[in-house]
């Protein structure tokens, strides 16, 4: 821990600071959006036609690519983000209560962006109103896409409503040391506050934390998105009850990363190393690598069911998975994050928060790179293949690069107006920091 003590002013520090650097960091996140953006309004005028997406029964290739493939992987950040966070408060894990918040934040601009994802793969967004909004009472039994909406938008409403709740405590208490130009937002916050609601909401949190802790594994990421692929028995990349929990775990590394590179950017943005303390980076080093050995074992489950003795289009299937340059970088990239994180576990002097954020990038490679190929694989390789000799293959275009980039764009862009506007650790981690260190 750091020899400075934690203070409300610690926390405010961004709000009324504004350097060259956050206007770089603006730029560049900004730039990354609109390239995109400029993309996508070349493929609304051209049709999707534009991307390497194709027709099997026309143009080759696979009807699903980077798109759906990014899609699952912002999900899985967000509900990663929100698990952890609900853990902290569920389990009293008060040790990372400093990045509580930004895991939150997380979750909120992870789902932004697969649902951005849903509307751009959609073709045409006018789509989402006439055929989904709609006709929803008829498409929500009908249609994967339909279940995708309604259990993103429920976890958004309930993780919004999860941060405001936390966020109406901090501002009442800092108001007077927050801008004025912002005061009818806060007012907007803090609306019908009273100091009596405290209890009541703490309570009401921990029931939204468990709420949260119980749907993960079975509606979100360990249920209906998994679901959409595993229960197709024509794709044997895709079929099988390891989805979920493999879905699941991929989830929690690629959050974990994302928050270990957040509380890096923030510490050494604003000299937090008095809150996000070595001590939290090497529990959530730990943490990751619990989550990446079990991704592959998973993986390994799949691969030795798929490769011994198994039926011939599983086979077929499994070799062009193993064998696969993209998912072979994908999974050394884990696997040398885990030996690296077992390493620094039995020698402490390997330890560097550098390291670890560099092993945070690193997972997230792994998980963008796996997720959009086992999208792309369960195409190529369905059990029925009647388009065999239809040309065509899917190298991902430019736009669906564009895309990547920027999404994390826009959630960069997310996070540096957030900064500005209300504090990204709560008051509650502060002065626990500040009891612990009295």
């Amino acid at each position: 821990m750091g020899t400075k003590t934690p203070s409300e002013a610690d926390i405010l520090r961004p709000i009324g600071a504004v350097s060259k650097t956050y206007i770089a960091m603006v730029g560049i996140a900004g730039l990354a959006l609109v390239a995109f953006l400029i993309g996508w309004a070349y493929q609304l005028q051209q049709g999707l036609a534009v991307t390497a997406l194709g027709d099997w029964g026309s143009g080759g290739g696979v009807t699903w690519g980077v798109y759906i493939g990014a899609f699952i992987w912002w999900v899985g950040i967000a509900h990663g983000g929100i698990i952890l966070s609900a853990a902290v408060r569920l389990l009293g894990m008060d040790r990372y209560m400093p990045v509580a918040r930004l895991a939150e934040l997380l979750t909120i601009g992870g789902l932004s962006a697969a649902g951005f994802y849903i509307i751009v793969h959609l073709g045409r967004p006018d789509r989402m109103v006439t055929s989904v909004i709609g006709h929803y009472h008829i498409t929500i039994h009908n249609s994967p896409l339909v279940w995708d909406v309604t259990v993103i938008t429920a976890y958004f409403v309930l993780t919004a409503t999860y941060l405001s709740l936390t966020l109406r405590y901090d501002v009442s208490r800092l108001r007077e040391q927050l801008p004025d130009r912002l005061g009818p937002l806060y007012s907007l916050l803090t609306i019908g506050y009273t100091e009596t609601e405290d209890r009541v909401v703490e309570r009401m949190v921990w029931w939204l934390a468990l709420a949260i802790i119980i749907m993960a594994p079975l509606l979100l990421h360990g249920g209906v998105i998994p679901w959409l692929f595993s229960v197709l028995p024509t794709m044997p990349t895709w079929f099988g009850g390891v989805q979920g929990p493999q879905f699941l775990t991929i989830a929690l590394t690629s959050a974990i990363s994302g928050v270990i590179i957040l509380a890096y950017s923030f510490r050494a943005a604003y000299d937090w190393d008095h809150i996000f303390t070595d001590d939290i980076f090497r529990g959530l080093l730990l943490w990751l690598g619990f989550f990446c050995l079990l991704f592959l074992w998973l993986q390994l489950q799949q691969n030795i069911t798929g490769l011994f003795q198994a039926p011939v289009d599983l086979t077929h299937a499994a070799v062009a998975r193993a064998t696969n340059p993209i998912y072979l970088t994908s999974m050394s990239l884990v696997f040398l994050t885990l030996s690296y994180i077992f390493a620094q576990s039995i020698r402490p002097s390997l330890f560097t928060k550098k390291r670890a954020v560099i092993s945070g990038f690193a997972v997230l490679t792994a998980t963008i790179m796996e997720k959009v190929l086992f999208v792309v694989e369960g195409f190529l390789h369905p059990t029925f293949d009647i388009y065999a000799a239809t040309p065509g293959s899917y190298v991902p275009s430019l736009i669906e690069i564009l895309s990547i980039i920027g999404t994390i764009g826009m959630v960069t862009l997310l996070f540096l107006t957030v900064s500005k506007v209300v504090p990204v650790v709560e008051l509650h981690a502060i002065e626990h920091l500040r009891d612990e260190h009295e």
